[in-house]
Parts: structure tokens; C-alpha cells; sequence
């Protein structure tokens, strides 16, 4: 199986784990995602994308170095200020959400896709009210959207490196989650 690891920066991946696979270091966020990936998958064919990555978590019950599986992700910035709140545009026809069918034992999230990771309280509460979400990526969604795009089995690995909160680093543990990412991928692609 010829399997494409997508990666934001290099620090989330341990290549040496990897040597069967080609890592494709995008840069961080949506737009260097899409442009990179979707160059990749012009240049080459692919069984299997994996994107993995470290995530914040909205949820108390997903503890920092939890490793997840993210079967749905949404863009959450995409639509229109009514004045009061965020909706959705109802008159493009603008996909907003992906799914995919879950393909480990991880547990099962919903994320969203960010440009702005959150750090404000109203925010936060906004967001989860309006979105439920698990998880925020700044990748997830871009990277569901062009395999979807390229007709190419995709799934989305997160490690948990921080609760989404006011900024605060020192409740951070991004070698921790990173560690554990890699521990996962890995064990996932010996399972394909």
C-alpha cells in the first residue's frame, strides 16, 4: 500500500518511523495544505492519505497526549455575520463539513478547521455552542476536502497537545503529544 503522511511542520513527525511512506511537510494552515497536497497528488498516486498532527481540545473528557481519530471536520469560519452571530451561506453550493468512516480503534472526534486557533473565552463558548466540536486543526478540513477532491481514502490523526483556553504554554505538552502521535501512526500502519 503506498501511503502519504501529511504533516504540517516537521516537528510532528519522527521520519525514522516512517521509512515505507512518503512525508509531505505542508507548512501550517489551510491554504499551504491545499496547495502542497494538492501538488503531491498531481505528481503521484496514493492508496492512502494519513494527516497527523497535533490539535487543541475543547473537551475535558480528551486529556492532553490522548490520541484521536477526527471522522468529521468542518470549516468553521466559512459563512457570514448576521449581525448577531456566524450561519452558513444557503445560497452556494459550498460544502462547509466532511466526514469519513473511521478506520482505527482510536476514539472517534469531530474537529474544526481554523485560521485562528481559539484563546478567548466568548469564543470558545461561541464555537462549541455553535459547532459541538472535539478538536481544532489548522489542516483537518483542507486535507478532507482535496482527498475528496481526488477521490483518495483519507483519515485524520490528532494528538491532543493542549485544552483550548486562554493562551497559556505552560499547559502545554506538545513533546508528549507528539510522541504518542507517532506511536499511534505507526502502529495504525502496521495494522493496514
Amino acid at each position: 500500500m503506498k501511503i502519504l503522511l501529511v504533516v504540517a511542520t516537521q516537528q510532528e513527525v519522527i521520519e525514522d518511523k516512517f521509512k515505507d511512506c512518503t512525508v509531505l511537510i505542508t507548512g501550517v494552515g489551510m491554504v499551504n495544505t491545499s496547495i502542497q497536497l494538492t501538488k503531491e497528488l498531481m505528481r503521484n498516486k496514493y492508496d492512502l492519505v494519513i494527516n497527523m498532527g497535533v490539535a487543541g481540545s475543547f473537551s475535558d473528557a480528551i486529556k492532553t497526549g490522548n490520541v484521536v481519530e477526527v471522522v468529521e471536520d468542518s470549516f468553521s469560519e466559512l459563512g457570514f455575520e448576521n449581525g448577531v452571530e456566524i450561519e452558513q451561506f444557503s445560497d452556494f453550493e459550498l460544502a462547509t463539513k466532511y466526514s469519513v468512516e473511521g478506520k482505527t480503534d482510536l476514539q472517534k472526534v469531530k474537529g474544526i478547521t481554523v485560521n485562528t486557533v481559539h484563546g478567548n473565552e466568548a469564543s470558545i463558548a461561541e464555537i462549541a455552542n455553535r459547532l459541538s466540536a472535539d478538536v481544532e486543526s489548522m489542516e483537518g478540513a483542507a486535507i478532507f476536502k482535496v482527498c475528496k477532491g481526488f477521490s483518495i481514502p483519507c483519515m485524520q490523526i490528532r494528538a491532543i497537545s493542549n485544552k483550548v483556553e486562554k493562551r497559556n504554554k505552560a499547559n502545554w505538552n506538545i513533546p508528549l503529544a507528539i510522541q504518542n502521535l507517532n506511536i499511534a501512526v505507526a502502529q495504525i500502519i502496521t495494522e493496514l
